[in-house]
């Protein structure tokens, strides 16, 4: 990595810090505090959510009814989700000890916590639960192949490319060649044959 790329890089991350600074500061304007894996707020803030919740038969009745005939088709990627979960962390646990790459933790990137608000009505927080579980599986398998490709083929696009992972720009320009054969120690492998 460049010095250029190395420090833009660490204003990246300086960036990413700043604003998760920025989100805790959001959060404690909330008023909560988690114990043991819990979230608890204040007894008037908790009061002030059930005020503010939508009864469910009434958020059903006030349902469009696209949103009836679409709900299926939402709810049936629950099965890809299920099985994108399966094979990556069957993939994870069986590939990564042999190339000894680090785990990948799935609990940092699948989170159910939404479900403890009150001001959510049941449907709410199943909503909550599918969007929290299809991203949060999204990005762990997302952090899998990217610590893959960091192992493999750790080499950019010639294209640039959008949603690149975190691990890019550590990656080897395209058309490195020597650059990319040093790090694989393949040089002598190639010169021998």
């Amino acid at each position: 990595m460049t010095d250029r790329v190395s420090k833009l890089v660490e204003r990246i991350n300086a960036l990413e810090a700043e604003l998760e600074e920025e989100f805790e500061n959001r959060r404690k304007q909330f008023k909560y505090s988690v114990e043991q894996h819990k979230i608890v707020f204040g007894h008037d803030i908790e009061r002030q959510h059930e005020k503010l919740k939508r009864r469910l038969l009434p958020y059903i009745i006030g349902a469009r009814p696209l949103m009836f005939l679409t709900a299926p088709i939402i709810y049936s990627v629950m099965i890809p989700f299920v099985l994108l979960d399966v094979f990556v962390t069957i993939y994870q646990v069986i590939c990564f000890p042999v190339y000894q790459i680090g785990k990948v933790q799935r609990a940092n990137y699948i989170s159910f916590d939404r479900n403890q608000l009150s001001y959510l009505n049941g449907l709410e927080k199943l909503n909550c639960m599918y969007c929290s579980y299809g991203n949060g599986l999204l990005a762990y398998a997302s952090e899998v192949a990217a610590q893959t490709e960091k192992h493999w083929c750790p080499i950019k696009h010639a294209k640039r490319m959008e949603g690149v992972h975190r691990h890019y720009a550590e990656f080897f320009e395209f058309g490195d060649a020597e650059g990319y054969r040093k790090k694989h120690g393949q040089e002598d492998h190639d010169a021998g044959s």
